[in-house]
């Protein structure tokens, strides 16, 4: 579609043209941006600032691309999830493997004693736990550097709230799939899904706003390639996170307005039963 000549382009989202102001400072606003006011329209920082527009407060709040709220911390959610990994990754070297034994994705496994043990016998958890987990240095580290930067695009542009359902989505999603196509008893863990989940959304983000989509794909096409050529990595967390994050990231930002929660947080419902389908189609050919 052709662009019209002349219109502004929006000094929050260079994405979206507009032909309004804000009555204040004069700075161009999308209808995002934009809140009513006594006379014309105000942008989110002018309302902050005390503009008197007679609204609620909740009104006046600044939102994200995807609706949500904007937080003083936009990484505040990401410091939560690495202080997760970093309590449990210290507890491993404290405790040892006994406690990678109980908390790290495996689809069946029976032990000498004849008891079987994994998601296969009931231990669901253990698609969640094994997100958190990680035992080896250079994992540890990899994983936390991924989710400092790309969560740190991620999270403003979401809100905290539809930023937590994208990591625990697409967490569990990679452990869903690695328990449908990895070998029963086999050990898998580390945030990967989640840190993979990131990556989708960022590339979403970016055609979103309309970037250079060059050093995203890039990125993508690296960790895919050390993916299927390194030995010992779940490829099946990676895509499964991957999926998940493309399709999640996708739905929240691109749901109407007028229908935003409800196709956003359907979209998440989706995904989940779906991971809920595949978990429990593995376990009923695995018992």
């Amino acid at each position: 579609m052709d662009t019209q000549p002349g219109l502004l382009r929006c000094y929050r989202h260079p994405e979206a043209e507009t032909g309004i102001r804000c009555a204040r400072c004069e700075r161009p606003i999308c209808t995002e941006c934009m809140i009513s006011a006594s006379v014309g329209f105000q942008c989110p920082e002018c309302v902050r600032g005390g503009s008197g527009t007679g609204h609620a407060p909740d009104a006046n709040q600044p939102r994200t691309l995807a609706g949500g709220r904007v937080a003083a911390d936009g990484r505040l959610v990401t410091k939560i999830l690495m202080a997760i990994n970093l309590a449990l990754f210290i507890a491993v070297q404290v405790v040892g493997d006994r406690l990678v034994d109980d908390l790290a994705l495996i689809g069946g496994a029976y032990l000498p004693s004849g008891e079987l043990v994994g998601v296969a016998d009931g231990e669901w958890y253990r698609l969640l736990t094994s997100a958190f987990l990680h035992q080896e240095i250079p994992h540890f580290l990899f994983n936390m550097l991924g989710l400092w930067m790309i969560g740190g695009i991620v999270e403003p542009e979401l809100g905290r709230i539809r930023y937590t359902a994208l990591c625990l989505l697409s967490g569990l999603s990679g452990s869903a799939l690695a328990y449908l196509l990895a070998p029963q008893n086999q050990f898998s863990l580390g945030a990967s899904g989640i840190v993979y989940g990131l990556i989708g959304a960022w590339i979403v983000l970016a055609r979103r706003r309309r970037q250079d989509m060059r050093p995203a794909i890039l990125f993508v096409a690296l960790n895919l390639l050390i993916t299927f050529t390194r030995p010992g990595i779940s490829w099946e967390a990676h895509i499964g996170g991957l999926v998940a994050g493309v399709l999640v990231t996708y739905a929240m930002l691109h749901a109407p307005r007028a229908r935003r929660d409800l196709v956003q947080y359907g979209a998440c419902g989706l995904v989940l039963l779906i991971d809920l389908g595949i978990v429990l189609a593995r376990s009923a050919a695995l018992i």
